[in-house]
């Protein structure tokens, strides 16, 4: 029997050749503490073993929390060898959450990893895995998930050929190769880490794993950069706003990546300065297609919204209008998007009808997302189709964090609204009516919060009322009320 990919045919059998012929090369960098590919096939090794020990079904799920160490992320390698499928879903999750999740993708396992695996059973729970397909390890040995803010997300399976596609264009777009050396400053579960840590250990490169413990420290990550000679950057603005405090130049990098929200011209300005000698780009894509648009961005020219740009080579890009025609030439709508790299599909294969669809004989992703597309045929971003917000550069949906938070039973009624940060972009607050008598707190309420959902989407603030939620004269929630409200509260 064929042996499945991981995540493509040659990344884990790539990383183990690294092993044994460049042993003493570093591939990781974790609190200070260095990684080398010889180390890093010892640990593979290892957990192979233990893994071996476990008697696991040829082909089955395990899941495998994507804490961001050295260790994780040589068990993720010794599960690819052993022809499992691993479900790396965030470590933030509640242990409820987690365990609905894992029963969803069929997992068997919880696997965590320290100085020795660590397993625990998952109860099989055919209810809760209805409707759900199993995975195919012919086809994909990673499951990410989408930033899905209730506790469980949508499974993505990320497929070989796509991964393998995507690493092949990224190394060739930004010229890398084994003397690169990368700031991983995303979460492990991140379709990020496809790029800054996958694809770099693909190629023997090195991998500056940032804490995520210390994601906000200012300091910490610039001296990262810093200290090993990172040459390499990628994340969301609020990474660059960390590394533009001190006024710091680094020299050393020569890529810089932009994701999630628009860079303002005033931090680019800065960004630029920062990193004299560095190429940047603005690139845009989602977990379920991988990266799909691209632009180059010159810090001199560039003013105003920076566009998303234009199509990845191999990707077909339309624009879709309210009354669902596809817009041909320049105009506005949703977006829909084929790649390379994208997933076949969700588990959950009722969510696949309305989120892809086939036009002219290739399958399309419906992104939620309203673009424009000028004569040129430059893309811009111009904002969601939906409930969905960015927090942190992570889609966030505000209608699923107020029905986990409704759940609560001291709880009435609620309403999430995003408010403007200057650090995360988008952070949520939500106005809360709760029953009579009851004692809720804002403190509980955001215990209840986080046992249900990603840290992501906890709301930041929390107003608890004994009144009910103020109204529009239709009778819905006043949500421009309440944040109107919550605002002057913060700026009287």
């Amino acid at each position: 029997m064929r042996k499945p990919p991981v995540p493509s045919p040659r990344l884990a059998d790539a990383v183990a050749v690294h092993g044994h012929l460049r042993p003493h090369e570093t591939a990781l960098i974790h609190d200070d503490r260095a990684v080398t590919y010889g180390e890093l096939s010892d640990l593979t090794q290892n957990f192979r073993h233990h893994l071996l020990e476990l008697r696991l079904p040829a082909g089955s799920t395990v899941c495998v929390p994507a804490h961001k160490t050295p260790e994780t992320i040589a068990l993720l390698l010794a599960v690819f060898h052993e022809g499992l499928v691993a479900l790396s879903p965030t470590p933030d999750l509640g242990p409820a959450a987690l365990e609905r999740l894992s029963q969803q993708a069929r997992a068997t396992q919880v696997l965590t990893a320290s100085d020795a695996l660590r397993a625990e059973p998952v109860s099989a729970d055919e209810q809760e895995a209805a409707g759900f397909a199993a995975a195919d390890p012919g086809r994909s040995c990673l499951l990410l998930t989408t930033s899905g803010s209730t506790g469980t997300p949508k499974i993505v399976p990320i497929a070989a050929a796509g991964f393998e596609a995507f690493a092949s264009w990224a190394t060739d777009e930004f010229a890398l190769s084994s003397g690169d050396v990368a700031l991983s400053y995303a979460p492990l579960n991140f379709d990020l880490a496809l790029l800054d840590i996958w694809t770099f250990l693909r190629l023997g490169a090195q991998v500056v794993l940032v804490d995520q413990g210390r994601a906000t420290d200012g300091p910490y990550v610039q001296g990262l950069v810093t200290k090993h000679a990172v040459t390499f950057v990628q994340g969301v603005p609020m990474l660059y706003r960390l590394l533009v405090d001190d006024g710091s130049a680094n020299p050393a990098v020569r890529q810089v990546i932009f994701t999630g929200d628009s860079v303002p011209d005033s931090l680019l300005a800065l960004v630029s300065a920062a990193f004299p000698r560095a190429r940047f780009h603005n690139v845009f894509g989602c977990t379920e297609t991988n990266d799909s648009f691209i632009h180059e961005v010159d810090p001199a020219t560039q003013t105003g919204k920076m566009p998303i740009g234009r199509p990845i080579a191999g990707t077909d890009a339309l624009i879709s209008d309210p009354d669902g025609a596809i817009v041909r030439s320049a105009g506005a709508g949703e977006l829909l998007v084929a790649t390379p790299f994208q997933t076949d599909g969700y588990l959950d294969a009722a969510l696949n009808a309305e989120a892809f669809t086939v036009i002219d004989g290739r399958t399309f992703y419906r992104t939620g997302d309203l673009v424009t597309r000028d004569e040129s045929g430059l893309y811009s971003l111009q904002g969601r189709a939906d409930w969905q917000v960015k927090v942190r550069g992570v889609r966030t949906n505000l209608q699923e964090v107020e029905r986990v938070i409704a759940a609560h039973p001291d709880v009435v009624e609620a309403v999430v609204v995003p408010l403007p940060d200057e650090q995360a972009g988008v952070r949520l607050h939500a106005h809360v009516s709760r029953r009579p008598s009851s004692a809720l707190t804002g403190l509980r309420l955001r215990t209840h919060a986080g046992q249900n959902l990603p840290r992501h989407a906890i709301p930041t603030s929390v107003h608890i009322t004994d009144t009910p939620l103020p109204r529009t004269s239709t009778g819905k929630p006043d949500r421009n009320l309440i944040k109107s409200n919550r605002l002057k509260e913060i700026h009287p």
